[in-house]
């Protein structure tokens, strides 16, 4: 039996990038159907189009606290169930004002937190009201980072991100501790430098990709690739994992094991 066969999985987050490459796995995977939300129409549609009518689309801001429970009743109307949660929805607060401690922005303080554990938070909440009044339990997948625990000076000093993502650890941790008796699931992954829309600072500076090669040195020394995750994400909201719940998996290709050579000044 494929892995999520007959499962109906909402992704938060999910219309590009390490999102959109997870649900086409989760419908490779057997996955009944998918809800897809964002932010951008047009990338809404595109992700709809590749799909397939197995998909469907949820626009609007992942930090609205409504915005995860319309995803979920999407997935109940147009497929029948609910089973399971992605939250990929984040990004960097680089351009409100986050950065060094010294120099972020009380603007950039709120809409980092905003995008990136505030969401996460509600879209959580709306899962496990649903599995609670389901009474089915479920499985909850959350995105961190391993800038969540393992700091990278050089290059990636963005403070409020980093606590974001350290924050959604612990959150993810306490509330599994909580409703485990529920049999409801959540776990952590925590990628390292993947080449998203998110990313494309990094990935197009090349003493960054030269950090990269020995910072992340699988495969060669390369930048992540949204589908690297895939197979985590799929394994998590699976059957396959109902008997882990609690846990922060690194898909970060060495980062967390090398000390990578810096040759420029730090930011």
């Amino acid at each position: 039996m494929a892995p999520l066969s007959g499962k109906v999985i909402v992704v938060i987050g999910g219309t590009t990038g390490i999102g959109l490459s997870a649900a086409g796995a989760m419908l490779g995977a057997g996955a009944r159907g998918v809800v897809l939300t964002g932010r951008d129409e047009n990338s809404a549609r595109a992700a709809a189009d590749t799909l397939g009518d197995r998909a469907a689309i949820h626009t609007g801001d992942a930090a609205d606290p409504e915005h995860a429970p319309a995803a979920i009743a999407l997935a109940i109307e147009k497929f029948g169930a609910f089973n399971g949660l992605y939250h990929v929805a984040g990004g960097s607060g680089r351009r409100f004002g986050d950065g060094p401690l010294h120099e972020i922005t009380d603007v950039g303080v709120k809409a980092t937190l905003e995008m990136n554990l505030q969401s996460l938070i509600y879209s959580n909440r709306a899962a496990v009201r649903q599995f609670i009044d389901q009474r089915t339990g479920g499985a909850v997948l959350n995105m961190s980072s391993v800038l969540g625990m393992s700091p990278s000076p050089a290059y990636f000093s963005t403070h409020v991100y980093a606590a974001a993502k350290a924050g959604i650890i612990g959150f993810t941790q306490s509330v599994a501790a909580r409703y485990a008796c529920n049999n409801i699931r959540l776990n952590v992954i925590a990628p390292a430098l993947v080449e998203t829309p998110m990313a494309r600072r990094a990935a197009t500076d090349e003493k960054i990709l030269a950090f990269i090669k020995t910072k992340q040195p699988l495969d060669g020394g390369r930048i992540g690739r949204p589908d690297d995750c895939d197979g985590a994400a799929v394994f998590l909201l699976s059957d396959a994992a109902r008997f882990v719940t609690g846990q922060v998996l690194a898909v970060d290709g060495g980062w967390c094991l090398s000390e990578g050579q810096v040759t420029g000044a730090q930011e």
